[in-house]
C-alpha cells in the first residue's frame, strides 16, 4: 500500500516529472496522427490502384499480343477456374492524343487501352471513376445527352463545383458545330472578297453570341485514311492463327466511314474547308474533312483521363476540353516494323481515379475499334489479337497462389502473369518504407522522454537516500523499494500516453478543420489539393497501431526506471543513515 501512496505523492509534488510527461504525451500524439494520415493515404492509394487494376494481369511480353483471347481464357479457367469470378481482354498500346485548345494543338502521351464496355466493369472498379451516372452503371461509348456530374461524385458536398460540365454532351457538341459553321461561313465570305457576314446567314455577331459560352475554340476534325497494318507473327505456345491480311488501300481523297450515326463520303465534297483554318499548328490545307455533320454524328467514343483534359487552379478543375469534343489519337500499328496511324475520336466521358499517374496517362476506347485500326483481326478467321487479359478472383482467394499456378501452366518467355501488387510493388514498398522510417524517427521522441525519466529517477535516488534508509530500517523490503520507482515510472507513462492518446485521436478527428484553420492563419493551404488531388486529408485510425504506440510508451517509461530502482533497492539502511 505504501508503494502506491508514495508513487502518487511523487507524481503530484515532483513537478520536474512534468517534462517527461509532456515528452511522452507529444511523442504518442504525434505518432498516432502520423500513422493515421499515412494509413489513410496508403489505403486510398491501394484502393484506387486495385480499382484500376484487376487482381491478376495476364499479358503478352510483346506489344503485338497473342491471338484468340477466348482460347486463352478457356485455358486459364482450366487451371484456376474455381477461383476466378470474371475475365476480360484488353489491348494496351502507347499513343499520342491531340487536343484542340483555343487556336493551338496540345499533344500529350497516353496509354491507349482498348476495353470491352460490357465486361470491363466486372474485373475492376473502372465504372466508379466515370463522370456520368449512366456510365457508372454500364459504360457506353456513345455520347450522352447531358447529365454529367457538376460536382465530384467521389468527394463531399463542400467540394468545388464544375460548372463547365453542366452542358457537356450533345448540347455542347451541337453548340460547337453551330459555331464552326458560323466561322466557316465567315472564312468563305472573306475568301470570296465579301465583307464578313455578307451573304451568309450568320456573321461575327452570331459567332460572338455563341463563343463566350464555350471553353475552347472549335476543333474541326481531319479525316485520314487508315494505314495498312503489317501482318502479325504467330505467337508461340498458342493455337496457330493465320496473320491478318492487310487492309485494302484507300484511294486518295477518300475517308473511312468511322463516324457513328453519319456516313463519310468517298469523294472530297465541293464545300470542304481546311481542317483547321485558324491555327498555324494544324494540318495542311490540302487535307479535307468528309461530309460529316458533327451536330448529328460522332466519331468512335473515347474516355480520357481527367488529368489530360483539365488543369487545377485555386483548388478547382479547369477544363481544356469537354465530352462532345473531338480529338485525334496517333498510335503504332501491329506487326514489324510498326507503322503510324492516326484516327479521330469523340470524348464521351472522363476517368478520374484520383491517381494523377493514371488520370494523366490513360485513354480508353472500344477494343474492337483499336484491334481493327491496328490490324489485329484476322480477316480469314475473324480471330482477334489482344495483349492482356484482366482476371478478377472470387472474394477471399489467394492471389499469389493463383498467380503461381498460372505461371506454371504458361510459358514464361511469352507471358507475364502478375498480381496488381506485383505491378505496383515499387510504389507500395516505397510508401511502407516511408512509414517505417517516420515511425522510427518519431519513436525517438519517446526515447528522449525515457532518458529524461532515467535522469530524474537517479536524482530522486540521490536526494532521497535518507528516506530510503528509513523505509528499509522500518521493514520495507528491497523489492518494495524497487516497486516504488517502477510504479512511479509506470504512472508517468500512463499519464503521458493517456493524454497523448486523447490528443492524437482528437487531432485526427478534426484534422481537416485544423488544416483549414492553419491555412487561414498562414495564408497558405496546409493541404493543397492541387498537389494531392484530394480535397480532404484521408486519415484512418488503426486500433492495433494505437495499441502498440501506447504500449511502447509505457514500456519505455518502465524500463527507464529499472536502473534507478535497482540502485535504490541495493542501498543498505546503515550506509544510507551513516551521515545523518
Amino acid at each position: 500500500m505504501y508503494v502506491l501512496m508514495l508513487c502518487w505523492r511523487y507524481l503530484r509534488t515532483r513537478y520536474i516529472a512534468l517534462a517527461s510527461i509532456i515528452s511522452v504525451m507529444l511523442g504518442v500524439a504525434t505518432m498516432i496522427v502520423v500513422n493515421s494520415v499515412m494509413l489513410g493515404f496508403t489505403h486510398e492509394m491501394e484502393n484506387r490502384l486495385h480499382g484500376i487494376l484487376s487482381d491478376i494481369i495476364f499479358q503478352s511480353r510483346s506489344l503485338e499480343g497473342f491471338p484468340d483471347a477466348d482460347w486463352h481464357m478457356d485455358q486459364i479457367r482450366r487451371v484456376a477456374g474455381d477461383d476466378i469470378e470474371a475475365m476480360t481482354p484488353t489491348v494496351v498500346v502507347p499513343a499520342m492524343v491531340n487536343l484542340q485548345v483555343g487556336e493551338q494543338w496540345v499533344t500529350r502521351p497516353v496509354q491507349l487501352i482498348g476495353i470491352d464496355a460490357a465486361t470491363q466493369g466486372r474485373v475492376s472498379d473502372f465504372g466508379q471513376y466515370l463522370q456520368h451516372p449512366e456510365n457508372r452503371r454500364q459504360l457506353s461509348f456513345q455520347l450522352r445527352d447531358g447529365g454529367y456530374d457538376v460536382r465530384d461524385h467521389q468527394g463531399g458536398p463542400d467540394d468545388p463545383p464544375r460548372p463547365e460540365m453542366a452542358d457537356a454532351g450533345w448540347k455542347y457538341r451541337r453548340r460547337m458545330a453551330q459555331l464552326r459553321k458560323i466561322m466557316r461561313d465567315i472564312e468563305s465570305s472573306s475568301v470570296e472578297g465579301q465583307a464578313p457576314g455578307r451573304g451568309t446567314t450568320a456573321g461575327p455577331a452570331a459567332a460572338a453570341e455563341i463563343a463566350p459560352t464555350l471553353p475552347t475554340a472549335p476543333a474541326v476534325p481531319t479525316a485520314l485514311a487508315p494505314e495498312n497494318g503489317p501482318t502479325l507473327p504467330t505467337a508461340f505456345a498458342v493455337p496457330t492463327a493465320p496473320a491478318p491480311a492487310t487492309a485494302p488501300a484507300v484511294p486518295t481523297g477518300t475517308a473511312p466511314a468511322q463516324a457513328t450515326g453519319g456516313a463519310a463520303t468517298t469523294d472530297r465534297p465541293a464545300d470542304a474547308v481546311p481542317a483547321n483554318p485558324f491555327s498555324r499548328f494544324g494540318p495542311r490545307e490540302e487535307e479535307y474533312v468528309p461530309a460529316f455533320d458533327p451536330a448529328q454524328s460522332q466519331y468512335t467514343g473515347i474516355v480520357l483521363g481527367i488529368g489530360l483534359a483539365t488543369y487545377r487552379k485555386d483548388g478547382r478543375d479547369r477544363f481544356l476540353v469537354l465530352p462532345g469534343d473531338d480529338v485525334t489519337v496517333t498510335f503504332p500499328t501491329a506487326g514489324s516494323p510498326p507503322r503510324i496511324h492516326r484516327d479521330f475520336f469523340t470524348i464521351v466521358d472522363f476517368y478520374e481515379s484520383k491517381m494523377s499517374e493514371y488520370d494523366s496517362n490513360f485513354a480508353f476506347v472500344p477494343i474492337e475499334t483499336l484491334q481493327r485500326l491496328r490490324g489485329m483481326i484476322d480477316p480469314s478467321t475473324g480471330r482477334s489479337y489482344v495483349n492482356a487479359i484482366s482476371i478478377k478472383l472470387k472474394p477471399g482467394r489467394d492471389m499469389n497462389a493463383v498467380r503461381d499456378r498460372l505461371r506454371a501452366a504458361f510459358a514464361p518467355q511469352y507471358y507475364s502473369i502478375d498480381t496488381w501488387r506485383d505491378n505496383q510493388g515499387a510504389l507500395l514498398a516505397a510508401v511502407h518504407m516511408e512509414t517505417a522510417i517516420l515511425n522510427v524517427l518519431l519513436f525517438l521522441i519517446i526515447c528522449v522522454a525515457g532518458f529524461g525519466i532515467l535522469a530524474i529517477f537517479f536524482m530522486i535516488v540521490v536526494e532521497k537516500t535518507r528516506d530510503i534508509g528509513i523505509l528499509k530500517s522500518l521493514g520495507a523490503s528491497s523489492s518494495g523499494v524497487m516497486g516504488i520507482f517502477l510504479g512511479y515510472g509506470l504512472l508517468l507513462g500512463l499519464v503521458g500516453s493517456g493524454v497523448g492518446l486523447v490528443m492524437g485521436l482528437l487531432f485526427v478527428h478534426y484534422i481537416n478543420e485544423i488544416a483549414d484553420l492553419l491555412g487561414r492563419l498562414t495564408g497558405r493551404p496546409v493541404f493543397d489539393p492541387d498537389i494531392y488531388y484530394f480535397y480532404k486529408i484521408p486519415a484512418i485510425i488503426d486500433p492495433f497501431t494505437v495499441a502498440w504506440i501506447v504500449g511502447g510508451a509505457l514500456a519505455i517509461a518502465v524500463l527507464a526506471g529499472i536502473l534507478p530502482a535497482l540502485r535504490a533497492a541495493r542501498l543498505h539502511p546503515v550506509e544510507a543513515l551513516r551521515y545523518e
